[in-house]
């Protein structure tokens, strides 16, 4: 069943012209960063080849990309996280589709996964973007890698933070800007505290993406990320719970 509700949100998804309108928007602005950075290192291989062990093309190139796409995907995710639930429930739906014999772990489940699905699909196309650097230049495939799993795991992390947002209000406007309000906030905490070691800093899910992004993979951020991630799912299913028993 799950799956079976994640087939039709993800349908759903890119049946929507404003989805590949999105999606379009996204990738011209990523390719024309990509562009300029990868020109401006390409006019300072003088000087980087003067350098003893100077950074290469991933480290210079690709890895700074990866966090710009990750303030692109913080800004995009929440209008699509908007309308899993608080746009069904302005149209009426939502009441349905808890009278329907289906758990309520299945219908967040299953609208997370179409999600994930297509934030899967921006983290390749941003990555196989990247990828092409190696082919004219040495490219350090497993920070590659790397970066493209924080990306991705950050990615998930905001839209399980969107998703609950969704299911505690009618109005898929108010879902959006507060998903995004929350999001920046959690990015400016990393930011405020890029110098400290506290454990304000380690409320941010940004922080936790810094060691991917450098190639580092610790397990203390992966457990971070599930617990994130899960957090937010199991407090959306007892929303969309109580929801059904006060119906």
């Amino acid at each position: 069943m799950i799956l079976t509700i994640a087939r039709k949100e993800l349908r759903s998804f890119f049946a929507a012209p404003s989805t590949w309108l999105i999606f379009g928007i996204l990738q011209f602005i990523f390719a024309w960063l990509f562009l300029s950075r990868l020109d401006a290192y390409l006019q300072l291989q003088t000087q980087l080849a003067q350098i003893a062990n100077a950074p290469g093309a991933t480290q210079s190139v690709a890895s700074p990309l990866f966090g710009t796409l990750v303030l692109l995907l913080m800004l995009m995710l929440p209008l699509f996280t908007m309308r899993l639930l608080a746009e069904e429930r302005r149209n009426q739906t939502l009441p349905l589709l808890l009278a329907a014999p289906v758990s309520s772990r299945a219908i967040v489940l299953g609208k997370y996964l179409s999600l994930l699905g297509f934030i899967l699909l921006v983290v390749c196309s941003g990555t196989l973007m990247l990828a092409t650097i190696g082919l004219g230049t040495q490219l350090d495939y497993g920070l590659l890698a790397c970066n493209a799993i924080g990306l991705l795991l950050l990615a998930a992390s905001y839209a399980a933070l969107g998703l609950y947002l969704s299911a505690l209000t009618r109005q898929p406007i108010v879902a959006a800007m507060s998903a995004t309000a929350l999001s920046l906030g959690l990015w400016l905490v990393d930011i405020g505290n890029a110098d400290s070691t506290g454990h304000l800093r380690a409320l941010s899910p940004t922080a936790h993406a810094q060691n991917l992004n450098a190639g580092l993979v610790l397990s203390s951020d992966l457990v971070y990320f599930a617990v994130f991630i899960t957090t937010f799912l199991l407090l959306t299913i007892r929303r969309l719970d109580n929801n059904r028993l006060y119906a």
